[in-house]
């Protein structure tokens, strides 16, 4: 049996963790619902619908909507990185621990030009936006944009939420000390798109939560190991 330490570079074999996230969630949007009229939906092939971002603490840090399919959008998100959040550092693939999903079973079949349509899902990400930004303890997430405006009032429908990260990943990923590393990256990467080009504010809001979600985890580090109490006191003659 040949050692897989040493295998050839050229074999076709993703990263574990790359393979590990496609895995997963293609897992979460084959997820079977039942739809009002009685269906069974996977909860991905959804035409219409917002979806919403967990990190590892649990801590809403995106939300977008579609009208293309669930499946879709949320995988050109996490997988292809085909979208403006993550080629631009607002959204960082490693960060998302779950996903919430709220379909829209009754436009499955209506034209992306719908007027009704589109405003009906345009108020529900106001609505998903507006509770997440309420439950983060940093009342603020990672979008670049704010909703669509508009006077529509929608009753946010029934979601389906789930892990996307599987035990192995979860142990390589959440340690804090990763976390850090990864959060810092993630933030010095945005400030060099702010800095080369010129952006709107939504970007500088993004860095600026960020970076108050970096000092949040650097803190919560520190104080777990001792805080004050662990920082050696220098000794006389120390170099």
């Amino acid at each position: 049996m040949s050692d897989p330490a040493k295998r050839p570079d050229d074999v076709n074999v993703p990263p574990f963790e790359t393979e590990d996230l496609r895995t997963n969630l293609a897992a979460f949007l084959d997820s079977l619902v039942q739809d009002p009229s009685g269906e069974t939906v996977r909860v991905g092939n959804y035409r219409w619908g917002v979806y919403a971002f967990f990190d590892y603490d649990g801590e809403p840090i995106y939300v977008g909507q579609t009208n293309e399919m669930l499946r879709s959008r949320i995988r050109r998100h996490l997988t292809n990185q085909r979208t403006d959040a993550v080629a631009m550092s607002v959204l960082d693939p490693f960060e998302v621990y779950e996903i919430e999903v709220w379909p829209l079973p009754e436009f499955q079949n209506t034209p992306g030009k719908d007027a009704d349509a589109k405003h009906h899902l345009d108020a529900l990400e106001r609505l998903i936006t507006d509770q997440s930004v309420e439950r983060s303890k940093f009342k603020a997430i990672l979008n670049e944009k704010d909703p669509p405006p508009g006077t529509t009032a929608v009753t946010a429908p029934a979601s389906c939420r789930g892990r996307i990260v599987s035990p192995r990943v979860f142990e390589l990923r959440s340690h804090p000390d990763f976390r850090i590393a990864r959060r810092a990256l993630i933030i010095s990467r945005l400030a060099q798109v702010i800095s080369e080009r010129k952006v709107q504010g939504g970007l500088r809001r993004v860095l600026q939560t960020q970076a108050k979600r970096l000092q949040w985890l650097a803190e919560r580090r520190y104080e777990a190991l001792g805080g004050a109490a662990s920082v050696a006191v220098e000794q006389d003659g120390d170099a």
